[in-house]
């Protein structure tokens, strides 16, 4: 029988244009390889999660290390408060310290070595296999992978090293690791490291200015972005102590001295001392004014027959001015003080005042530490600052002997007598003071009237002047002081020749204090950022403040 014939049978459709094909085996062949690969991965990922499970399971010390929540770490025997303590712990004894990991490296697997830092002290830390607690291979690996700058609780035995550990303060004492618990993790990707900030910043930069590319150290706008981190700088973070002495010293004297610390406010309801330079701020539904300073307020306490004041206070300047020793915001040192026969008795008691300060700073054994730290950092003018000898009276000159001083030094002074001396003046007559009287402090006194505010008291003798006075401190200004008016119709009669209105909002209450007697009484404003600045010989003002304000800066 013969085979069917496909002929009359209809034929078989065509694909249609534009019909999709069935995978190619190009791509069989890859999705087979990618399956395989994923499969593979699964399966080491499972064995090493199956390894680190066994060998977390025989670490017989993951309870002497680890993340300090949740941890039940081990109790403290003795516990110091600051690495520089460790200097009076005997050998052997187990102490527990809290500080940052400055380093950390493994030496192989059985060895690791850690510093700790605490401010300017630094000690070695041994972490070794075995021991009395059974250190384990797993405990080194993790200690040296700690992240730099972790806050970390250590607890170890005091040991003498072999040698001297010359890379750490502590260099005659090392710890030998018994516990490391983690209380605050680092980021392992830090913006700036520590060690950057180890020398003061380029002195290139004006303000906050550009970076310098063959500078290895961090730049100083760099540092203020990170602020956290680079106060932790040894020399950085002794600035800020060493400000924190100079307050002391300062709120001491004044004490011993019969004055009263108030605390005025920093908030006015009018723009007291000159529109432009103040700032406004929102006070609920009106206007308010930070103020420029605490003047009208301790004026106003001498009124009220508190005595002598003075404070510590904020300073508000609302000045476009982008230099090395300018700032928006900067801490004064006011005081105010009655005077019994002549205005003097207030400028005596400031000079006094600074020797005492800074004789102070050049001899207390903190505050000698704390500038020595800084020194040897790379600041060679800290400390290194001139006033008289004990029992002798700060050098003073008046503004025309000052401005004689600088003519006969070939400076053009111009020809009007009272034409104000300008800042590169300034530093070019402390230059001549040291080399004349050798001392980095000097006072100038008895201003032209036309150079003071309308609250200056003229002078008796001579009405183009005043009874104030400018502190220096290697050339720079530091303070203005003076005696007030404080006589009603004298001030009135000195706001109308200054182009103030008596009844602008504002000065109601100033008026106020002088309406029902008030005695004569004189201060001054000492800028606490610029006593620091230049008794350390700092470049920038930027650098002596903890959180700068200037025209760009308003963060950190």
């Amino acid at each position: 029988m013969s085979a069917p014939s496909d002929e009359g049978l209809p034929s078989r459709p065509k694909e249609e244009a534009g019909e999709e094909k069935g995978p190619s085996k190009s791509a069989l062949k890859k999705a087979q390889k990618d399956r395989e690969k994923a499969e593979k991965l699964a399966k080491r990922l499972a064995l090493e999660e199956e390894q680190r499970m066994k060998a977390e399971a025989s670490d017989t010390a993951k309870h002497l290390y680890g993340p300090l929540s949740g941890q039940s770490a081990r109790p403290v025997k003795k516990f110091c408060k600051s690495l520089q303590d460790l200097e009076s712990v005997a050998e052997d004894e187990e102490v527990t310290v809290q500080a940052r990991i400055y380093n950390a490296r493994a030496q192989g697997a059985k060895l690791a070595f850690l510093v700790l830092r605490e401010q300017e002290h630094t000690i070695q830390v041994v972490v070794a296999e075995g021991g009395a607690h059974g250190i384990s291979r797993q405990m080194i690996k993790y200690c040296a992978g700690v992240n730099t700058e972790s806050f970390v609780r250590v607890t170890g035995l005091v040991k003498a090293p072999k040698d001297p550990v010359h890379s750490t303060s502590l260099s005659n004492q090392e710890l030998h690791l018994e516990s490391l618990y983690v209380v605050s993790p680092a980021e392992e990707q830090l913006p700036l490291q520590v060690k950057d900030c180890i020398k003061p910043p380029s002195t290139r930069e004006e303000g906050e200015g550009e970076a310098d590319t063959n500078d290895p150290n961090a730049t100083l706008k760099t540092r203020l972005d990170n602020k956290i981190l680079a106060t932790r700088a040894p020399a950085t973070n002794a600035i800020f102590q060493l400000q924190s002495e100079i307050c002391t010293i300062y709120s001491q004297y004044m004490l011993s001295h019969g004055f009263t610390m108030i605390q005025p406010s920093y908030l006015a309801g009018a723009a007291t001392e000159g529109g432009s330079g103040v700032f406004e701020v929102t006070y609920f539904e009106r206007k308010a004014y930070l103020t420029q300073s605490p003047q009208f307020f301790k004026q106003m306490a001498i009124a009220g027959d508190i005595g002598p004041v003075f404070s510590i206070g904020p300073v508000f300047r609302a000045e476009n001015s982008n230099t090395k020793r300018h700032l928006t915001e900067f801490t004064g040192l006011d005081y105010e003080m009655p005077i019994q026969e002549h205005y003097h008795e207030v400028l005596s008691f400031g000079e006094d005042l600074m020797l005492h300060l800074i004789r102070q700073l050049l001899s207390r054994p903190k505050s000698k530490h704390l500038t020595s730290i800084i020194r040897d950092a790379g600041y060679p003018d800290a400390g290194n600052f001139q006033v008289p000898p004990e029992g002798t009276k700060a050098t003073r000159i008046t503004f025309q002997e000052a401005k004689t001083l600088l003519k006969d030094s070939g400076f053009d002074i111009g020809t009007d007598p009272h034409a104000d001396i300008d800042t590169a003046q300034e530093k070019a007559l402390g230059d001549l003071i040291k080399q004349k009287y050798n001392t980095d402090f000097f006072t100038i006194d008895q201003y032209p009237l036309s150079l003071r505010p309308f609250y200056t008291h003229p002078s008796p003798s001579n009405p183009e002047l005043s009874n104030s006075y400018d502190f220096f401190m290697r050339g720079q200004e530091i303070m203005s002081g003076a005696q007030r008016i404080h006589e009603l119709p004298m001030l009135k009669e000195m706001m109308k020749a200054k182009g103030v209105n008596p009844v602008d909002p504002g000065f109601k209450d100033y008026e106020e204090a002088f309406r029902y007697g008030c005695p004569m009484h004189g201060g001054g404003g000492l800028g606490l950022n610029r006593i620091l600045q230049f008794f350390l010989g700092l470049n920038n003002i930027r650098e002596a403040t903890l959180f700068p304000r200037d025209p760009v800066r308003l963060g950190p």
